[in-house]
Parts: structure tokens; C-alpha cells; sequence
């Protein structure tokens, strides 16, 4: 009995002796502080309510018929949005909300970027087949540039010299060159056949596509070839290189799942269930979070970047949190 009770006695010091080491390895809570998950304002598009959702504020540009694509400027004082429902695209006061111009675009209008050095907004129609050139101080649309069949959604180039178009009807690139505001190239994009969305490396090298249909490619602009087609989350979705190159982004509208993707091995690292098509994806401009539009349930995924885990599901005031622009990462 002695023998059993000095047992008992050890057992006892060890397990005191060890609480504090678990406690030391104790997960922490998920952060909810809302400043600390929102360094700089994100712009979400509410399709279903003709809106934009400032957070983490939650105010509202309203009157913004089926508000689809947006952009936020480099200084953050001005959107350029896109409408889902008519021809048009909107210039809003981003701090009021007002809306400071409307600009007729073309039939199915998609896509919206503004440059770099904010000068330039561009804005997509894909029935027409063009891109509208919008000059952002004199608030006028100066030229209508014809760059292949169905464009999509463009990217700036760091330098603001040059633009890429997505082409999804014709599977392939326009590349447009802001100084001429001409298109002067067109490349295909093999094993993508219709090209969505699209991000640029940090180091302007890798041109990253969003396939409508499940698929990613990575195409070394330099020679133009694709270095790796990835199968990614059901249907389509939108794209981000993270700032700090670790990670790239992917949503997929079919499914409830955001894909990372390690760049330097083209490999899908984790697929994280943020709920019912996800579609538009951003991250902040430290690229510490990454915000998801969550259209079937009408939130905005916050997820951290050390963990690669959902912290946050935050409600919109509004339906179909389509498309997410974040100041400091356009």
C-alpha cells in the first residue's frame, strides 16, 4: 500500500510540474479586433444590392446598379466600379460614397483596374470586345481600345507602362500598352482555355490566370511559356499574389473552398473551407490577412497568414459579396 500511494505521489509532481509547460502551448483565441484585422479599408461589391461595402466601417455607396468589379485608387480616395445589370461603369467618392461620374462602356461589362500612379482607370466590356480607358482626373472616358473576343478583368504593370487583358473567349492574353493606349500584343495560353482573372508576381515576371473552369496557370512573361497549370477549386473565382510573394490566392465559386498555392513549387499547400462559393479574394496590403467574398452566405472570410486558418467571418450588409479591392494592393 505504501508502495502504491509513493506511486501515486510522483505521478501527482509530474503532472503539476508539466501543467505550466501546457499552458505556455496553449492555442491563443482568434483575433477580433477589428482595426487589427483591417490595416487599410477593403472595398467589397454587394452584386444583389447595388452597392459597395466599406470595412471594417460597413458603410455603404449605394445606387450602384448590380455593383460587380471594383478598384480602389492608390491613395484610396476613389473607386471605379463595374455594373453586373447595365453597360456602365462608376467613378465614387470612396470616403462619401457618392458616386462622381457614370461612363457607358459597352454591353457586359466586367473587370475594372485603375494605375499605379493612378492616372488611368480601365473598365471591360466583354460584349463589345474592348477596354475603356477612363481618365481619372478629368473623369472622362478618352479612348475605346479593341483588344480580342470576350475580355475579362486587366492588370497594371508595376511601371504603369503596360496593361494585360484577359481574353476568355479567345483563350489567350491582350497585352496594351498605356503610353499609345494600343494593344500591341496577344499570346494563348495553353491548358487554359478561357482565361478569367489574373495577378502579376512581385517582380513582374510570372503572370498568374485564373481558368473559368478549375484550373491556374503560371506564364513566365519573358518567353511566354507556362510553367505549370494547377487544378484548383470547382468554376471560377479570383486571384492574388500575396504581397511578399509567399502565397497566391485562388477562390472557386462551385465550391466552398480558397486554394493556396506555394509559387515556387505550383503546388496547392491547403485548400480552407470558407463556406459557399467563394469568389473574390484579396489580402491586405502588409499581407498579413486575406479577405474572401463569400457569395452563398453573404460574409467576408478573414483568414491569417501565419496559420492558414478562417479568424473571422464577418456579415455584409448586403447579397453577393462578388468582388473584394483592398487599399495598398491593387
Amino acid at each position: 500500500m505504501k508502495h502504491a500511494f509513493q506511486i501515486l505521489a510522483v505521478a501527482f509532481a509530474l503532472a503539476v510540474a508539466a501543467a505550466p509547460a501546457i499552458a505556455r502551448h496553449t492555442p491563443r483565441k482568434p483575433v477580433q479586433d477589428m482595426s487589427t484585422l483591417f490595416p487599410a479599408h477593403v472595398y467589397v461589391t454587394l452584386q444583389s444590392s447595388n452597392a459597395v461595402e466599406s470595412l471594417p466601417t460597413g458603410k455603404l455607396s449605394s445606387s450602384l446598379p448590380g455593383a460587380h468589379y471594383d478598384a480602389i485608387s492608390p491613395d484610396g480616395r476613389l473607386l471605379l466600379v463595374s455594373s453586373k445589370s447595365l453597360p456602365d461603369a462608376y467613378l465614387v467618392d470612396a470616403r462619401s460614397g457618392k458616386k462622381l461620374a457614370e461612363f457607358k462602356i459597352g454591353p457586359t461589362a466586367q473587370g475594372v483596374a485603375i494605375s499605379p500612379d493612378g492616372r488611368w482607370g480601365l473598365a471591360v466590356s466583354a460584349g463589345n470586345g474592348t477596354v475603356a480607358v477612363i481618365d481619372m482626373k478629368s473623369r472622362k472616358l478618352v479612348k475605346t481600345i479593341p483588344v480580342g473576343k470576350e475580355p475579362h478583368n486587366a492588370r497594371f504593370t508595376a511601371d504603369g507602362k503596360l496593361a494585360y487583358v484577359t481574353l476568355q473567349g479567345g483563350g489567350g492574353v491582350a497585352v496594351v500598352d498605356m503610353r499609345t493606349l494600343k494593344k500591341i500584343d496577344e499570346f494563348q495560353v495553353p491548358g487554359i482555355s478561357a482565361p478569367h482573372n489574373l495577378d502579376l508576381s512581385a517582380d513582374g515576371g510570372t503572370l498568374w490566370i485564373r481558368g473559368f473552369n478549375g484550373k491556374v496557370a503560371a506564364v513566365d512573361l519573358k518567353s511566354r511559356k507556362v510553367l505549370a497549370v494547377i487544378p484548383v477549386g470547382a468554376s471560377h473565382g479570383g486571384i492574388d499574389v500575396i504581397p511578399g510573394g509567399r502565397y497566391v490566392f485562388t477562390g472557386g465559386i462551385g465550391g466552398h473552398e480558397a486554394d493556396v498555392i506555394d509559387p515556387a513549387t505550383f503546388k496547392v499547400v491547403k485548400r480552407i473551407d470558407v463556406g459557399p462559393g467563394p469568389h473574390g479574394v484579396r489580402a491586405s496590403r502588409d499581407g498579413r490577412w486575406v479577405y474572401v467574398g463569400v457569395i452563398g452566405s453573404a460574409k467576408v472570410a478573414v483568414i491569417d497568414i501565419r496559420t492558414l486558418q478562417v479568424v473571422k467571418q464577418i456579415p455584409t450588409h448586403g447579397e453577393v459579396p462578388f468582388w473584394i479591392a483592398v487599399v495598398g494592393n491593387e
